[in-house]
């Protein structure tokens, strides 16, 4: 999810620092189980769910709603201890060959080395836009919150690509797989399936959302951006955790780098 920022990686490092208060909302009302049977479970009177994965299938949920900018929150804690092999996805994501997508995967670890977050951005189908970085806490001792905000002209910072996720409602989603065959070291670490089955939680969902394009032209978030102290600590984080940046991945783009990736607000 070397290294100049842009918009994009603005964004993906937000939604992995920031730890918010949110009140609960209720997943029997905001989500539907989509798939894996008995492994999806809602409790605590809609208070928590879990998805687990064991070798026959993991489990997916999805919201009953369609969102179009604001703020969504979720409390994830992650699977612990051996989890090689493993992703737990979280996304928003419209339908269709031209989608347009938001998407986090957390990539499962050995015991003892950290997770790794990583980030892609579709627009009108189209992603590429790659970036990892390894997570500076244990996201499976404790709930910590995650946080998407997303305007017309804002990912929290203001967009400067030449395509942005503007235009089409999104669903949120998540999913707990398998993806031994590249999740782990680029596949060389399978899914230990003796440690199974793998549960990951979530509670405390909270949306200040839209499905109007218009909704939310005159609210605050519309130009909000990182104060002097969150600059640095994004900082902080790409030069010391950042792994990969397609921005300054060459060989994969010997003709030169997406456009957005000349346009740095924050450079090291």
């Amino acid at each position: 999810m070397g290294s100049s920022s842009n918009g994009y990686s603005f964004f993906c490092l937000v939604f992995a620092m920031v730890l918010a208060t949110a009140s609960a909302g209720n997943f029997y009302q905001d989500f539907d189980i989509t798939w894996g049977d008995h492994r999806a479970k809602i409790f605590n009177g809609g208070q928590l769910l879990s998805l687990s994965l064991d070798k026959t299938s993991g489990s997916g949920f999805q919201s009953k709603k369609e969102y179009l900018f604001g703020r969504i929150d979720m409390q994830l804690k992650l699977v612990a201890g051996n989890s090689a092999g493993t992703v737990t996805a979280y996304y928003l994501s419209s339908q269709g060959p031209t989608h347009d997508e938001i998407d986090f995967e957390f990539l499962g670890n050995l015991s003892g080395d950290p997770y790794i977050l990583h980030t892609n951005v579709f627009t009108q189908g189209k992603g590429n836009r790659e970036q990892q970085f390894y997570l500076w806490f244990d996201p499976t001792r404790n709930f910590h919150t995650y946080s998407i905000a997303w305007s017309a002209q804002h990912i929290i910072m203001q967009n400067q690509w030449g395509s942005f996720p503007k235009n089409q409602p999104m669903r949120i989603y998540s999913s707990l797989w398998n993806a031994d065959d590249w999740a782990t070291r680029g596949g060389l670490v399978k899914t230990d399936w003796s440690k199974a089955p793998f549960t990951a939680y979530y509670r405390n969902f909270r949306a200040s959302t839209s499905t109007s394009t218009s909704a939310f032209s005159d609210s605050a978030f519309q130009t909000q951006e990182l104060d002097a102290y969150g600059r640095r600590r994004l900082r902080w984080v790409q030069k010391n955790f950042m792994i990969y940046n397609y921005c300054t991945d060459l060989k994969r783009f010997p003709q030169g780098v997406p456009p957005e990736c000349k346009h740095s607000r924050f450079n090291l």
